[in-house]
């Protein structure tokens, strides 16, 4: 059963690029100003929030990994990516919440910055849903269908991996960025193995 392995190698090299996107609410720069404390108890707000997504999507991203390491049959592979993608889904939607939550950061912009950020980790968050859906109506039966079908997927999770950081990014610059790197959450969020790789 070894044809769908490159395929599913493709799904994971795709998929931990996606990892690193939550990952970009998790603020990786580190300063010593002081902000204001609105400022801090909202990014403590949101990095707790975050710390177990970014947990549930690392996992996601291993149980990908693992069938692609072993010689997985078409039903394993398929009912791996399926749960795997709707952790995703699941993950990022509930990053969306915990962000409307918090409500807007205490900067200049914030409410938009905010509004961005929530509709892009919904929309991810439909997306994985989407991948879902395709990888539960894939041919388990038929080998190159199924390969061919999972490789459709794999594009598609590599450009959804490409795109999307734009909100997540404007929403963690400056200010913000510098109180989220203060947070004990935000940085062991930020240290997941292999997420961080771009």
């Amino acid at each position: 059963m070894e044809g769908t392995n490159p395929v599913n190698k493709k799904l994971t090299a795709a998929l931990s690029g996606g990892a690193v996107l939550v990952l970009a609410l998790s603020g990786c720069s580190s300063s010593d100003d002081d902000n204001s404390d609105k400022l801090n108890s909202w990014a403590k707000q949101v990095c707790d929030a975050v710390q177990p997504q970014a947990k549930k999507i690392e996992a996601a991203n291993t149980a990908i990994q693992k069938e692609t390491s072993d010689n997985s049959t078409p039903a394993e592979v398929q009912k791996t990516d399926a749960q795997a993608f709707q952790d995703m889904s699941d993950a990022y939607k509930a990053i969306g919440a915990a962000v409307e939550k918090a409500g807007p950061p205490d900067v200049e912009d914030g409410k938009t910055k905010k509004t961005n950020a929530v509709k892009e980790l919904n929309g991810i968050s439909a997306k994985y849903a989407d991948l879902k859906t395709q990888v539960d109506k894939l041919d388990t039966k038929d080998q190159s269908k199924f390969a061919d079908g999972l490789k459709g997927i794999a594009t598609q999770l590599d450009a959804l991996s490409q795109s999307g950081n734009d909100a997540l990014k404007k929403l963690e610059e400056g200010d913000v960025g510098k109180a989220m790197a203060k947070q004990e959450s935000c940085k062991s969020a930020s240290s997941a193995p292999s997420a961080t790789k771009s």
